[in-house]
């Protein structure tokens, strides 16, 4: 996936950056570096000693900005996907006449990084051992993805010309955020054939 800055407005979406926390250096340095490892070595290769020493901070640093290595692991997720909200924001900025084109275009993206994205290879090639520890914050516990994703693309929806209650629209961003994870988990075709199916069926629900 190609490192794009996120603007700084995707932060506040993500649970992570909701706190406050998210604007120091050492800690996007700290959950950066933990994403490396993982991706050279594997999670079960990280010590938070290993992380303080590779950074060049002392362990009380490393628990002061992260916390447990639980709240790496969720932090290192929420790391990745501000990236990919980035594309998301990209996708309906390009395409803002066209809600059908906006969805095609996010999900297609999102898709797209995903199969190129080292670290989430990692975690979704893991069956076993602490590799599976990740797992579920792309699986089962996916609630904070979710609503960051929604938050978003509700935030653009006001510039379309979208006649459904606000409830039925509540629910058309949820069944594409929750398509577009499960290809991410489990792809099924191509990015585009995927993103072509998932902005078929939003056009119908809009029709």
């Amino acid at each position: 996936m190609s490192q794009v800055t996120p603007r700084p407005g995707l932060r506040r979406l993500l649970p992570g950056y909701a706190e406050g926390t998210g604007g120091s250096t050492w800690r996007e340095r700290l959950i950066s570096t933990a994403a490396e490892l993982t991706r050279s070595g594997g999670w079960q290769a990280i010590t938070m000693a290993k992380l303080a020493d590779r950074v060049g901070v002392s362990r009380q640093t490393v628990y002061n900005e992260i916390g447990s290595k639980q709240q790496l692991a969720e932090a290192m997720i929420m790391h990745e996907l501000e990236i990919f909200l980035q594309g998301v924001d990209a996708a309906f900025n390009d395409n803002p006449d066209d809600l059908v084109a906006a969805i095609r275009a996010a999900a297609a993206g999102v898709l797209r990084d995903a199969g190129g994205n080292p670290l989430l290879h990692a975690v979704l090639s893991a069956s076993h051992g602490a590799e599976s520890q990740l797992l579920p914050l792309l699986t089962t516990h996916v609630e904070p993805i979710i609503d960051a994703a929604h938050g978003l693309i509700k935030g653009h929806l006001g510039s379309y010309d979208v006649r459904l209650p606000e409830d039925r629209v509540d629910a058309l961003v949820d069944m594409v955020i929750r398509l577009v994870l499960s290809h991410v988990t489990a792809p099924a075709d191509t990015p585009e054939k995927t993103a072509d199916d998932i902005a078929f069926i939003a056009a119908r629900v809009l029709s």
